[in-house]
């Protein structure tokens, strides 16, 4: 006989896998029987959808849409779980995917989106904060005069509300020559693309600040927009001060009915924030700030398009037009936000309401 080794005692032994995977394979099998009928419905559903064909379905299957959704996901978890083959897997994944975007994806795309937002849900949203922007239009004419006031009785006030990038020459004392000078009309386009960045950038980024600073009550924002208006306030009288009142009007108006309108909006906007934190009547404070963020989150979209605007009209209309041009470009803007902001989209409410 022949004596045991110590390789025979380390020999492992043979495992015979084959019944394991048979076994995984009934599994496998058996749990797919179980649903696949739910499954396939699920699947005929989503492609009759994505195919936009929803009309042809039955009442029956729109209904029945989150359940089998549900049941998929179950499924998928479950599978998961058991760790079954790997085109079960997958396939339940991708039905998964499917589901989920018909069931809590968006329902329409970024065209339709923007048509319905400029159609009337902007209009409406600055309709709803009404009381907010006559607030911030009162405090922007009363900074516009304070800066008046302030800058007629010490031109010292003139150098510390105006920017240096605004002053350059247009500070007291300048000739009518020079401060016309500043206002003159340019012969071309030629380098105004950037500098219509530039002003975006700028008004932008006062417009942001005065909405971003609401959370306080609405107080600093308000603050802002007095310290802001008072420089219109001072430059007005600079430019009074030299009979060039009409000049310097025109010259604003071109783009300053859109710019200025934005910021009061944005202001605004940041107020209503505010505002509905300090006085959320029924509401809790979270609730009132979320339903009143929304909202002024749809008109902070509308204030960046005119800011974009504006700076177009700043750069090129501003300067290549005349006064009288100017002033007709800035009367009919004011005009044409007025009437899309108050006028357009209120059937729309009232038909709903």
């Amino acid at each position: 006989m022949k004596a045991p080794t110590l390789s025979m005692f380390s020999r492992k032994p043979e495992i015979d896998a084959a019944p394991d995977i048979e076994a995984a394979a009934l599994r496998s099998d058996k749990f797919r029987l179980q649903r696949e009928s739910e499954w396939k419905r699920l699947e005929d559903i989503l492609t009759r959808l994505e195919k936009g064909r929803l009309r042809k379905l039955s009442d029956e299957d729109v209904l029945a849409l989150p359940t089998l959704y549900r049941m998929a996901a179950s499924s998928l978890a479950v599978a998961r779980e058991t760790s079954l083959d790997s085109a079960t897997l997958s396939y339940l994944e991708s039905l998964v995917q499917r589901a989920w975007f018909q069931v809590y994806g968006p329902r329409q795309g970024l065209i339709a989106w923007l048509r319905k937002f400029l159609g009337g849900n902007l209009s409406r949203a600055i309709q709803e904060i009404w009381l907010d922007i006559c607030i911030a239009l009162f405090v922007m004419v009363a900074g516009t005069i304070t800066g008046w006031l302030l800058v007629s009785r010490d031109q010292e006030w003139y150098y510390s509300l105006v920017p240096t990038q605004f002053a350059d020459s247009r500070v007291p004392g300048a000739s009518r020559e020079v401060l016309l000078e500043s206002l003159k009309v340019e012969d071309s386009a030629s380098g105004m693309s950037a500098f219509a960045a530039q002003l975006f950038t700028n008004n932008a980024g006062v417009s942001i600040l005065a909405f971003a600073l609401g959370f306080a009550f609405g107080i600093p924002s308000l603050m802002l927009l007095v310290h802001n208006m008072a420089v219109l306030g001072a430059m007005l009288w600079l430019f009074s001060s030299q009979d060039l009142a009409w000049e310097f009007v025109a010259w604003l108006s071109v783009h300053g009915t859109t710019e200025l309108f934005a910021i009061l909006l944005a202001g605004a906007a940041g107020m209503h924030i505010g505002r509905k934190m300090a006085f959320p009547g029924h509401q809790s404070i979270v609730a009132a700030a979320a339903e009143s963020g929304q909202r002024a989150a749809q008109v902070m979209i509308g204030v960046v398009l005119m800011l974009v605007f504006a700076a177009l009209l700043e750069a090129f209309p501003r300067q290549l037009a005349g006064t009288e041009a100017r002033a007709i470009i800035g009367v009919f803007m004011l005009i044409f936000w007025i009437t899309y902001f108050f006028a357009f989209g209120r059937e729309k409410k009232e038909a709903e309401i």
